[in-house]
């Protein structure tokens, strides 16, 4: 009996083993993959801090008949057509392209820039958005942590860090863009208790547009003292926040003249 027990015994150390043997690969499988993706978005922003440096070797991209793509993407933008832009915030990781793919909503949620399976995915703008023309761009990027992709923007829940850090980046593939913030907010998706700040991309009136920064300034964690008025074009940052389940973590901009 004593030695059937033991058997037992060792068959479940030999399974917990194995088990934690297991869980351990995919562990540092993950993290692997996170630094090798990590990496690549770094040499990506290599490339165009190069390509500003030296505009003279950036190819020469047509958009249109009238539009270039800036000198700093157009490689980058030869190398994969789904980029749209690109996002950086001072005093963080964020310095990424961001795509959009209008007929494959959510593409860019689990792929790189390379169109490889990631577990970081690429920021991307949401699919009923015109990047020239809409009143607001809405802007997805996941909760990394460490800092990396949107996981960064946790530090806008300090208003000592919104005051040193009060513009967002955001360049098309044809020009500069500056945006002041103006609320930073929390809430939940997919729920009657949250906002649905992601329905608004157009206004259909100047009275839905100041409903809606009413609305982010009401939920805003701290008074950023910066408004916004009919006319002005908006991007809404978007990532997860885990005080809450479906919990999101919005930055909402407009671009500066």
């Amino acid at each position: 009996m004593k030695k059937y027990v033991m058997q037992i015994c060792i068959a479940a150390a030999v399974c917990l083993l194995g088990a934690a043997a297991f869980c351990g690969y995919h562990i540092y499988e993950h993290y692997a993959h996170e630094a090798e993706q990590t990496e690549a978005f770094e040499q990506i922003a290599d490339k165009v801090e190069q390509a500003q440096e030296d505009e003279s070797q950036a190819p020469e991209v047509p958009l249109t008949e009238d539009e270039t793509v800036l000198p700093e993407y157009g490689e980058l933008f030869l190398q994969n057509p789904d980029m749209v832009g690109w996002i950086s915030v001072a005093g963080t990781n964020i310095n990424y392209p961001v795509m959009q793919t209008p007929n494959e909503p959510n593409y860019y949620l689990k792929h790189n820039f390379e169109k490889e399976y990631s577990d970081l995915g690429t920021p991307y703008i949401q699919e009923d958005c015109d990047i020239k023309t809409s009143d607001n761009l809405i802007i997805y990027g996941h909760h990394i942590k460490g800092q990396k992709m949107f996981g960064a923007l946790e530090n806008y829940k300090d208003k000592g860090f919104y005051e040193e850090h009060k513009t967002i980046q955001f360049d098309t593939l044809t020009q500069h863009g500056e945006y002041e913030i103006v609320a930073v907010f929390k809430t939940v998706a997919y729920s009657s208790e949250g906002f649905r700040y992601y329905d608004f991309v157009n206004a259909k009136n100047e009275d839905e547009f100041n409903a809606y920064i009413e609305k982010c300034k009401e939920l805003a964690l701290y008074d950023t003292g910066v408004g916004a008025e009919y006319g002005d074009r908006l991007i809404t940052l978007s990532t997860c926040e885990y005080s809450a389940q479906n919990g999101r973590l919005v930055v909402v901009a407009k671009k500066v003249d």
